[in-house]
């Protein structure tokens, strides 16, 4: 036998197969694909009626002469300033959390005094 829940009784029911198969009123097999929403044109048309390939610079070979330089300096300090500063601020706060869990751990496996 199959069984559909209810939503009015809020119990299992008996149900036919066809019934059991499709809950609450869902029906099998989408006809077509949604359309696409956030989509944007490959070329942009300026007012004048030519066509832009691209509204900017090409900025990868510079990152690349940049990035790819081997000069010592590992790849996440080679974005500047805010590069070493989020470095050390995430090394700081690594040390500063082991610390603490070191110290957390040592007063828990201390006896309690009365």
């Amino acid at each position: 036998m199959y069984y559909k829940f209810s939503g009015f009784t809020q119990k299992l029911t008996g149900a036919t197969p066809a019934t059991a198969y499709t809950p609450q009123g869902l029906k099998p097999g989408l006809t077509e694909p949604p359309p696409i929403i956030f989509t944007s044109p490959t070329k942009v048309v300026s007012e004048s009626g030519t066509v832009a390939e691209y509204l900017g610079s090409n900025k990868v070979p510079d990152l690349q002469r940049i990035f790819q330089k081997s000069d010592g300096t590992p790849v996440h300090l080679k974005g500047g300033y805010a590069d070493k500063l989020l470095y050390r601020t995430t090394m700081a706060l690594t040390v500063g959390g082991v610390l603490y869990t070191l110290m957390a751990l040592y007063m828990a496996a201390q006896p309690r005094k009365n």
